[in-house]
């Protein structure tokens, strides 16, 4: 049996096979993401169906024409889709390159196809498994000239997108009107993402509103920028697809008959326009001539499709994410199989248990129970501290007693819901020498070094590229300054030529012999770099460009000791190339580019082993460690404030919040405070709603110390008989929670009120924590006035009057 070079040719069949005798009852118990050495089940020896418990068994041998897979958290939804991509390679149901796997990271996607190749071997190769972008590419790679676009197209990411945007904004004069990059940027990705154009979007645009008006022009100028650079942008890459198929029948049956099995992972964060670019994959291709003569050829039926994912885990609306994409699967595809996956291979019972009470509580979802044969584990810790400062020492102490006691720093993560958060962490981290490190930083590929020295390479790959050639036009100094740069760019409007072949005719404009030399010595290396191409290698047509521009020179000649760390990143893109062409050595520069662009833009993140990880709650989706610090589970923070105003908003912040519990392994510790310094003012927090949610006999709730009685005696008091309220509190800077104390198990919901306590400067009172203390002057009006404190023995300090647990003397 053999197959075309495309993989288009016939091949096995793909009719459903139903191995219903495979399954097995009981309840086994693999380790891990389901690999097991515990009494696993079965598939009559198939080593492909061995450690499978009965969901996962079922779900790799079903074949179904459409089925989706609801894979709870940590369910091992990555061994199905391997275990079921090499189950139909194994068994002859289809050839590798008949096979789209899709996920969302280059990460992702890796790891799906080593593991394939670690069950198949050399069988396993043609196979398409890859992130949505990185399909779309390598299709429109081979078909874009059927629109007007080269081969070689340059991908911009956002930043591209915000400096073209800035220049067209600024040339409209729209600034005036509340435009910037940023909402530009924003609402045209929003519209690509829904398939929407330029054309199709003026159409229905009202205007007689200046605003709309001007967004219809900076949208048309935007994108015949784009066609002009011979350029898409990320949103491009897939809506462009869809619209290709759309257009092209032909082309797009071409596809369909190839790829005869498409599965898709975390189908819960997919848009609008990956929706349509599956259903246009999935759709039965037109018939050929063979169908007038009763002829049936391999392909000629629609592919399966096979998608993964969980509406409990759906937390990218902020993105487009749809999440009737997988709720409403069955309305789409009738007939379709819907298999749950609820045995959880990574969390404790308890930590379990606190997450199926809270998502219970959403109804866009399908009913399922996470459960472990792992016990119950650890009890949850609550824990309500006086101050965000309070909180973060609360949990620096605890990294520290775990790590006393053996637990890895790399195994500890910190959750948060903003960013501005990580302020009293970082400050408390410091001071305890814990290390640290912030995920979803600037990465290597948007390093501004790292930048121009790519934009040297798409400026030779891509001639018509017009944002490359201005960002090095004077980098590093050359002495051309932006009235240079304009002029260039308004002489080749004029003259109906690109902006390097102005570039070439620098001497036409009448710039001055500096300046000119400088343009036709730039124009005269990026010729010898073209010419290179052809000949020679990438990374040394990088260092043709590196050495002739003066820019890795410029950096280590440079009197800012940081340009000594940019020069060094400049050699490590060097080493990149390198080890790129080693493993590739039939690639060129257009691959070197895509396969760049492409990482830059994924949400893979560095390794931080060593490291507590400190990261948002968005960031921490596909992420597990041993020890969680899930932190300001508040009011206004979780659920987030801006939540009320969106629709399904608390809904998609309780799937934040339980995201963040089943990153989860073995302990989990959930935090708040009373009080919570935001926009340059403290205010009081309360707790949020979804800690109502978990069963009280969970959670351990702790307290700082002081806060569960008062040195007056005052005890806190209930809003309602399931929780009790805040009582006094203090610091726990000198106080650390070390050692298991007899904490009121409960979450607070009510803070401590000094009514309408005056104080004013020369005062003197007392502290709960910090003693005696001078008022040094008051701030603010109403429950919002802050007394500056001179504490004897604790030094200056902040307090808000109205909660503060102090008393006038």
């Amino acid at each position: 049996m053999t197959s075309s070079s495309d993989g288009t040719g016939t091949g096995p069949s793909s009719a459903p096979i139903i191995r219903d005798d495979l399954l097995r009852n009981g309840n086994p118990r693999p380790s891990g993401d389901g690999s097991t050495d515990r009494g696993a089940a079965e598939g009559d020896g198939d080593p492909l169906l061995e450690g499978l418990n009965p969901q996962q068994l079922e779900a790799v041998v079903s074949r179904t024409g459409a089925l989706l897979i609801v894979a709870g958290a940590g369910s091992g939804k990555t061994r199905v889709l391997t275990h079921r991509i090499a189950s139909l390679i194994q068994n002859r149901e289809a050839w590798p390159s008949q096979i789209l796997a899709i996920t969302f990271t280059n990460k992702a996607a890796s790891e799906m196809r080593e593991r394939v190749e670690a069950l198949l071997g050399s069988r396993a190769e043609g196979m398409w498994i890859s992130t949505f972008h990185s399909a779309c590419v390598r299709i429109l790679r081979r078909e874009a000239e059927k629109f007007g676009f080269a081969q070689g197209f340059t991908i911009y990411d956002s930043a591209d997108s915000r400096v073209v945007l800035k220049r067209i904004i600024k040339s409209l004069d729209a600034d005036v009107l509340g435009f910037t990059p940023a909402n530009a940027s924003a609402r045209i990705s929003t519209l690509k993402n829904e398939l929407a154009d330029a054309e199709s979007f003026a159409r229905t645009a009202n205007f007689s509103d200046p605003n709309e008006a001007a967004f219809v022009e900076i949208f048309r100028q935007y994108q015949r920028t784009l066609r002009a650079a011979n350029a898409f942008d990320f949103d491009d890459l897939i809506s462009q697809t869809v619209f290709l198929f759309r257009a092209f029948p032909d082309v797009a049956d071409v596809y369909r008959r190839r790829f005869r099995h498409v599965l898709v992972d975390e189908y819960q964060d997919t848009n609008h326009a990956q929706y349509a670019l599956i259903r246009e994959l999935v759709r039965a291709p037109e018939p050929d001539a063979d169908a007038l003569t009763g002829i049936v050829r391999p392909g000629d039926e629609a592919a399966s499709l096979t998608v993964v994912g969980d509406s409990d885990q759906s937390i990218y609306a902020f993105r487009g994410a749809d999440i009737r994409n997988i709720t409403e699967f069955e309305r789409d595809f009738p007939g379709a199989q819907v298999i749950l996956l609820e045995q959880n291979y990574r969390s404790t019972q308890n930590i379990l248990s606190a997450a199926n009470a809270v998502i219970s509580n959403n109804f866009d979802r399908k009913d399922k129970k996470l459960w472990t044969a792992d016990g119950d584990g650890e009890q949850i810790v609550g824990y309500t501290g006086y101050s965000g400062h309070d909180e973060a020492q609360f949990v620096a102490d605890e990294i520290d007693r775990l790590h006393r006691d053996g637990l890895e720093y790399g195994q500890v993560a910190v959750f948060y819901r903003t960013n501005a958060q990580t302020r009293a962490l970082e400050e408390i981290f410091i001071r305890q020498a814990i290390p640290y490190r912030i995920m979803g930083g600037t990465k290597f590929y948007e390093r501004a070094e790292i930048k121009d020295a790519m934009a040297y390479l798409t400026a030779v790959a891509n001639p018509a590229d017009e944002l490359a050639l201005r960002r090095i036009l004077n980098t590093p100094k050359r002495g051309i300054g932006p009235a240079t740069e304009t002029g260039l760019s308004r002489f080749a409007e004029d003259n109906g030529i690109s902006f390097r072949e102005a570039m070439r005719r620098a001497a036409d404009l009448g710039l001055g012999p500096k300046v000119t030399g400088a343009i036709r010595s730039l124009s005269a290396l990026l010729d010898e770099a073209a010419e290179q191409v052809a000949e020679g290698k990438v990374s040394e047509v990088l260092q043709h460009l590196m050495s002739g521009s003066g820019l890795i020179t410029t950096l280590r000649t440079s009197r800012d000791p940081q340009d000594e760390a940019r020069a060094e990143n400049v050699e490590e893109l060097i080493a990149v190339v390198k080890e790129y062409q080693k493993n590739n050595p039939d690639s060129g520069l257009i691959d070197f580019l895509t396969e760049t662009a492409l990482v830059a833009a994924a949400d893979d993140l560095d390794d931080a082993s060593g490291t507590v990880s400190l990261m948002t709650l968005h960031t921490a989706k596909g992420l597990e460690y041993d020890t969680v610090f899930l932190t300001g589970v508040e009011e206004d923070l979780l659920p987030h404030r801006m939540s009320a105003n969106e629709p399904g908003g608390p809904a998609e912040e309780r799937r934040l919040f339980y995201v963040g519990i089943t990153r989860a392994r073995k302990r989990l510790f959930i935090s708040l405070a009373m009080t919570r310094a935001q926009f340059g003012e403290t205010a009081v927090a309360m707790p949020s709603r979804y800690l109502q949610e978990i069963p009280a006999e969970l959670i351990d709730w702790r307290q700082s110390p002081g806060t569960a009685t008062s040195r007056g005696g005052t005890q806190p008091r209930a809003l309602n008989a399931q929780r009790g309220g805040f009582g006094s509190s203090g610091s726990l800077a000198n106080r650390p929670l070390t050692e298991k104390r007899d904490w009121p198990n409960r979450v607070t919901n009510q803070v401590r009120d000094n009514g309408d306590l005056e104080l004013e400067a020369g005062d003197r009172i007392e502290h709960t924590d910090f003693g005696q203390g001078r008022v040094v002057q008051v701030t603010g009006v109403g429950t919002k006035r802050i007394a500056h404190v001179q504490f004897d023995t604790a030094g200056a300090k902040k307090l808000l009057i109205k909660i503060a647990p102090i008393t006038k003397l």
